[in-house]
């Protein structure tokens, strides 16, 4: 049975009639357009749905509407700040991207790690990217340009 559930996303409320174990995933997909945020697995697992709960990355295909209803989140459309930028330009100037599809989520990974650690370890950067998939194998790249954005962040 479909009933509405309220939530917010990059910081404009959204309502939807959806079944209550709908994932989050496909509310912001197919009823909100914003497909920024991948479908990888559908388990939780490849990371490509990495959308933020507040400041925290959460796997968006692992959260019913039922659990989103009365939060904030964040995808990539919506991530904007000094910190995303610093990130959209590493992940550039390091030449991150090869096919794209998981860079939305492991730029949400990156900004959520940042927030936490001014200057993370390449260990620190590997743990919080350890369950993200880039089926590229950009992961050296990746790791580089996280610590380009945070070396430019210190700076500003």
């Amino acid at each position: 049975m479909c009933v509405p559930f309220r939530f917010t996303v990059n910081g404009k409320p959204a309502s939807v009639d959806v079944d209550a174990d709908t994932p989050l995933l496909w509310l912001l997909r197919d009823h909100l357009q914003l497909t920024g945020t991948k479908y990888g697995c559908g388990i939780g697992v490849c990371g490509a749905c990495t959308v933020h709960e507040g400041k925290t990355a959460v796997r968006a295909c692992q959260i019913t509407a039922e659990q989103a209803n009365g939060k904030r989140f964040t995808t990539i459309e919506g991530l904007n700040s000094p910190l995303a930028a610093a990130c959209r330009k590493a992940w550039l100037d390091e030449d991150v991207a090869q096919c794209g599809y998981c860079q939305p989520a492991m730029i949400m990974e990156a900004a959520a790690l940042l927030r936490t650690s001014a200057a993370p370890t390449d260990v620190q950067i590997d743990e919080a990217l350890g369950d993200h998939v880039c089926r590229c194998g950009t992961y050296p790249r990746i790791r580089k340009a996280i610590a380009a954005a945070a070396a430019a962040l210190r700076k500003s």
